[in-house]
This record gives structure tokens, sequence and C-alpha cells, in this order.
């Protein structure tokens, strides 16, 4: 029988680019996949890294749908992940593997066969009737086995603390798998990693203090569902995930040699009026940071923590390749692990 795909929360661009991959992805694997409206499929792509690509994921997920992720920043709450910028190459794996593990699931184990009940046996004649009696040979008693010492106890070595990481490392990682409560330099964040959504300042550069220094898993407060909603309450509505992937990448302070471009026009912020300029010069084509801030009018330091803003959330591409990972936003995580 042939699986079924579908897709949703994306736009019309993105969804063609989906189909184009798919076809050419389910032609190379022996066209065993058919795509469908997303409310007939057994699997569905949803644009994680869309406005309400995250919504979309929690409808369906407390649906029980099966979803896989198209996004370029890792993450852990989907079925399956499909690298953006899309290529058909990656989607032919990944529908091999959801085939495998599909026939993997439904496979059933082949019915044992029912015993045979065995024939009555003839009823014993007279001279079987009583056996003469074998002696019965001595016991010889059993060797006392020889006392095996105890081993000497063995202390474990002392645990190794976990070397504090950044918070844009736990947001891009995956690492946060459970809403939490991060109380830093003064300002407090609500990150609901499995919703992509967080409560908290509604501007950006109050939150810089949360991004400074390390983190590790004690700073981060689990809360019980009455004091999450009490909270959230009180810092306002939520907002997508995205925003703080932004954030992290903006004061990253990475290096940033070579070409890069816009793939679509990213999501401004207010607090910062020369990212306009700045994304204007990049979707003309690849230049450098120099060339970039040149035709702009803006420092080169604004132009390089922009493209490290939106190579966090995917929108911005190198075009010398600067990693061997085959999407943009890797090569910013890239930097995250100390490549």
């Amino acid at each position: 029988m042939a699986l079924t795909l579908g897709m949703t929360g994306m736009d019309r661009k993105t969804e063609a680019e989906v189909q184009a991959a798919f076809k050419a992805a389910n032609a190379e694997t022996g066209n065993r996949w058919v795509l469908v409206s997303d409310d007939r499929a057994d699997y569905i792509v949803i644009d994680m890294d869309s406005l309400y690509g995250p919504m979309s994921w929690l409808r369906l997920h407390a649906a029980g749908r099966k979803v896989i992720g198209l996004t370029s920043v890792e993450r852990s709450q989907t079925d399956y992940r499909l690298t953006h910028p899309i290529s058909a190459s990656d989607f032919s794996v990944l529908l091999s593997e959801i085939a495998g593990d599909s026939a993997t699931g439904t496979s059933t184990a082949s019915a044992a066969p029912a015993p045979t009940k065995p024939a009555a046996s003839p009823p014993p004649t007279a001279s079987e009737a009583a056996p003469i009696a074998a002696p019965v040979p001595a016991v010889a008693a059993a060797p006392v086995p020889e006392p095996v010492p105890e081993p000497e106890p063995v202390t474990p070595p002392a645990p190794v603390a976990a070397t504090p990481q950044a918070l844009l490392h736990w947001l891009a990682h995956g690492r946060l798998r459970k809403r939490v409560r991060l109380q830093q330099g003064g300002m407090t964040l609500l990150i609901d990693p499995i919703a992509a959504v967080w409560h908290g300042s509604a501007t950006l550069k109050p939150l810089a203090p949360c991004f400074d220094g390390g983190l590790q898993e004690q700073d981060f407060e689990a809360l019980s569902d009455a004091d999450w909603a009490a909270s959230a309450a009180a810092l306002g509505a939520a907002q997508p995930l995205q925003r703080l992937h932004w954030l992290g990448g903006l004061l990253s302070g990475f290096d940033t040699p070579g070409k890069y471009q816009l793939k679509k026009w990213p999501q401004t912020e207010r607090e910062f009026p020369k990212h306009f300029r700045i994304a204007t010069v990049m979707m003309k084509g690849p230049a450098t940071i120099a060339e970039i801030a040149e035709a702009s009018g803006v420092a080169t330091q604004d132009v390089a923590d922009f493209v490290n803003a939106n190579l966090a959330t995917g929108y911005a591409q190198s075009a010398g390749g600067l990693s061997s990972f085959n999407d943009p936003a890797s090569q910013l995580l890239g930097r995250l692990h100390g490549n």
C-alpha cells in the first residue's frame, strides 16, 4: 500500500519547492508515495521556520499525527526532520527512512502451530505391570565449594561538572525538552520548546543579559502547570521561539568571513532600524561583510551581527560555503560546537 504525504504551515513558494523535491525523490525511491491533502495524509510536512508552523505542529501532535519538520535549525519535537533549504537527495533519504520504519512497525510474527495432542498409550500387560525394581546406587556427597573472597569495593569517580553553555547553545541544539523559567541578569524568560514559544519582554534589547555567560541545567527551573499559567499571564502573550534564536545569533559575535546573501526577506525588528538597509543590500546577491557595509552605509560590526542572526534562523546563507554542513544554519550551529 502506498504511503501518503501532505503539507501545511508554509507559504506558496516553500510549498512549490517541497512539491518539486518530493516528486524527484519519490521517483528515485520507486514511487511508493502519493501526495494528498494534509487531512488525509499519513505524514505531514510543516515549515517549522514559518510564523505559524509551530502552532500547526502543536495541533497535529495533539491529534496524534506524524509530522516532518522542515527546518534549518535542529529540533527535537517533530517525528522526522527535513533540512531547509530542501533538496531532492535529502528528501529521498527521508522517504526511504520513513518507509523502512513503517514496514518494521506493521510487521507481525507468524502464528505458531498448535501443539499436537499425543495418542493414548495402550494399557500395560501383566508382565509389564510389575517391573523388577533396580538397585538404587549410593549417592556421593557433594563437594563443599571453596569460599570465594568478596571483591574490594570500588570507589566511583567523582562526576564531571557539565561545561556551562550560552543560551543560544541550549536553544539551537534542542537541549531544552520541557517548559522552563530562566531568570538571568534581572530578566525573566519562560521558554516552551515543545510549542516553540516564549514569554517575556516584548522588545529584544532588554533580553541581552540572558545571553551573557554560560548556563547549566540547574539554571532552568521547571514549573507546574499552575505556576506556568500565572507567570505567562504576568509576562504577556506568547511569542515565536525563532525571535530568541535570532537574538542569540545577533549577540553571538562569531566571525563571518566569505560572502552572504538572504534567501528570503527576514522579519526585521523595530529596535534595529538599520537592519532594513542591510537586508535590502543582501537581497541583491552575495557580498562580503565589508561590501554590504559600504553599500548600506552601516558599520561592519552591525552587518556581521545581522548576518549571524539570520544564519541562526535560516534566512541567510553563505555563498562560499563556510563548512561542510548542508544547510546555512548548521554553519552557525557548527561554531557553537567549536568546529
